[in-house]
């Protein structure tokens, strides 16, 4: 490995370094400016003090091979690796033309996704799991490369660090996890984060990891550490650690006051230990510039920065009118069952069946699709369930595997490796049951608002699966519904079917679209025979397009996954001892929703009873009350009622469920009420 030192180092690589550091910290100090004249950067987190280990990031990240996952302090990371000064201060001004997100994401989240500078979360740390996530990629491909994430040692208190340094050690993955220690988080000092004063201390225990430890505000020990880290990365395929002994010279940002937490004596130590100061001491010391020389690259730099300056307060500001531009990509439109419905007689297959069927042939048709998730691949065991059964055998470990029990790790691993190749579309099961997803909430709402934040140029091709509700004497944990909460999430489809052929035929458009897309499964029907039905090859059904099961012209019944059954029962039942005739829309999709189909209905029976599985209370039936409420309500002659279950979670003893959720004695009471209204 090449050493770099001052002595040995040619001129015009030290010329081009020392330029990047002066520009850098011109920005740097210029940004408060910008948001004292009103023109923007509200959020601005100076890098001063990080210098060493920001050039060296940037030096050693080599574009078209690696991705880099800068944080918000990485300004200078990302100087280094290439994004312009005027591209830096269009992203602290919010602009229309920001590389970054158009002026949709904080001010200080530098990225420039076309080179793999990733855009990246506000909430430090999350990034980890997605490097981890590409880097599996890399492996799976044969990409000569890494992946590098860089953060402070203050969010390595977050578990997800630690799941994605575990993962990555696990799955002996080519990933460099720069930690740029200042000894801060915001205000709270180091020791209060971690007993060990070095933080990379606490990971000294996993296999297959390298820890390198460097002066973060030395130039040179900082390119020996990440040319280290790189080499070592791609010869191994083995993650590292490089914590870089940093110095934070400002606050933590503009909001933040270090006076009130930082004596004299500290802030004259860390002005002191100045990296850019130093550097350009050393190269005079030894003689490599005159005084003249680095005045004049210094005068350059403030050129340089008032030309970017000018031009980037001219740019255009972002138009209101594109806010609903890139919140979800189009999606994968059905040809042969254009309406998502079909006539096919034959052999039924049950629920469980379909899904299981539709999977392998999704992963016949593409070869870049893969699954993981808990306990889904182990011998002849496909999951809880079966619904992965026998996916492994044929397709291989690199394509099916069983992943950590960490609902984190595997969502963000799956957004990290569809970032590597848009071809790729990953199926992961979230959690065994709905209910234990929530500890990965943080990095499902990450996948929501990619699209979005990065101004349409990423969407993470995932179908998250999950088995859902209850009617399986489950109890806590394993019979709650998740769809009231996350309907409120734009940047997500949310499908709930209730047949085996829409549960096939909605799978395969979700693995055949671009985007994000939460598939939720009703676990007591896999194999209930009221679910089970004849299933067309290569069966698709569109999203946002509600099936009627039944036509009618009294009451419309709005429903969709275990209720829809329910429903079905009660209208046959009105309809034989009172002759009422009674509609039943299965909504299949709840984001996107069919709307028209709702309102056609509503205009024809002037009558309408939302029932869902759900609890009654701030469920998604409630959103679509109050849509016909608004939007339908001259066309109504009765209340809008809504069947459900109670305001509690779901209890385990039989007779507790069975008074929680509702059943076919509660909708058909509910529907006769409405009938003789």
């Amino acid at each position: 490995m090449k050493k770099f030192d001052i002595k040995t180092t040619d001129k015009e690589t030290l010329k081009k370094w020392f330029h990047l550091m002066t520009l850098g910290r011109a920005i740097d100090e210029k940004a408060p400016a910008y948001l004292l004249q009103s023109l923007g950067w509200s959020y601005h987190a100076p890098y001063a003090g990080h210098d060493g280990i920001q050039l060296a990031m940037g030096q050693v990240f080599t574009r078209g091979e690696d991705f880099l996952f800068p944080y918000y302090r990485d300004m200078l990371t990302v100087l280094s690796a290439g994004i312009t000064p005027e591209e830096i201060i269009l992203n602290g001004l919010s602009k229309a033309t920001d590389v970054a997100s158009g002026g949709r994401h904080m001010s200080n989240h530098f990225s420039k996704t076309e080179w793999h500078i990733e855009n990246v979360s506000s909430a430090t740390g999350t990034h980890d799991l997605h490097a981890v996530g590409v880097a599996r990629a890399m492996v799976y491909y044969g990409h000569k490369g890494v992946a590098i994430t860089s953060h402070g040692e203050a969010a390595t208190s977050e578990g997800f660090v630690y799941e994605a340094i575990n993962g990555a050690s696990t799955e002996q993955l080519p990933v460099i996890f720069v930690i740029q220690d200042n000894g801060y988080g915001i205000s709270v000092p180091k020791n209060e984060q971690t007993a060990n004063r070095k933080v990379a201390t606490n990971f000294l225990g996993f296999k297959n990891l390298k820890i390198i430890y460097c002066n973060g505000k030395d130039v040179f020990d900082s390119m020996n550490a990440m040319t280290e880290a790189r080499e070592y990365a791609i010869s191994t395929h083995n993650p590292v650690i490089v914590q870089a002994n940093c110095v934070r010279i400002g606050s933590h940002s503009n909001s933040d006051k270090q006076i009130l937490y930082r004596d004299e004596n500290e802030l004259s130590y860390v002005k002191a230990a100045d990296p850019l100061h130093k550097f350009r001491r050393m190269l005079l010391r030894y003689e490599r510039f005159t005084e003249e020389e680095l005045k004049q690259i210094e005068v350059d730099a403030k050129k340089e920065l008032s030309v970017a300056n000018r031009k980037a307060i001219a740019a255009p500001d972002p138009d209101p009118k594109t806010i609903f531009d890139f919140v979800l990509p189009e999606p994968y439109h059905p040809e042969k069952y254009v309406d998502g419905t079909h006539t096919q007689e034959g052999e039924k297959t049950n629920l469980v069946t379909a899904i299981n069927e539709t999977l392998k042939a999704e992963f016949r048709h593409n070869p870049d699709t893969f699954l993981w998730g808990q306990d889904v691949a182990n011998k002849e065991k496909g999951g809880v369930f079966n619904v992965s059964k026998g996916m492994q055998q044929e397709f291989g470990e690199p394509r099916v595997f069983n992943a950590p029990i960490a609902e984190d790790y595997i969502i963000g691993t799956a957004n990290g490796m569809s970032r590597f190749d848009p071809k790729i579309h990953v199926v992961i099961e979230g959690a065994e049951f709905a209910d234990y997803f929530w500890p990965g909430i943080e990095q499902f709402v990450e996948c929501t608002h990619e699209y979005w934040r990065s101004n349409g140029k990423f969407a993470p091709n995932i179908t998250v699966r999950l088995a859902s509700g209850g009617y399986i004497g489950g109890g806590l944990y394993h019979s709650q519904n998740l769809e009231g909460a996350l309907t409120t999430l734009p940047g997500v489809r949310i499908v709930y079917p209730s047949f085996a052929d829409d549960a096939a035929g909605l799978l395969r458009t979700s693995l055949r679209s671009k985007g994000f897309t939460l598939f939720l499964e009703p676990k007591s029907l896999y194999n209930a025979v009221e679910a089970a039905c004849v299933v067309p090859d290569d069966f698709e059904v569109p999203f946002g397009k509600a099936r009627i099961r039944r036509e009618g012209s009294d009451l419309s019944i709005i429903t969709y996954g275990n209720t829809t059954h329910f429903c079905l029962t009660v209208a046959e039942r009105l309809a034989k001892e009172h002759d009422w005739s009674v509609e039943v829309i299965d909504l299949r999709s709840l984001i996107p929703l069919d709307k028209e189909t709702i309102f056609g209905s509503v205009k024809k029976t002037s009558k309408v009873l939302i029932v869902h599985e759900d609890k009654v209370f701030s469920g998604f039936g409630a959103e679509i009350a109050a849509m016909i409420g608004t939007e339908m309500f001259r066309y109504l002659d009765a209340p809008i009622r809504r069947v459900g279950s109670t305001f509690t979670p779901v209890g385990f003893h039989p007779k507790l469920e069975k008074a929680i959720l509702p059943n076919e004695e509660l909708i058909y009471k509910a529907a006769k009420e409405l009938l003789e209204y």
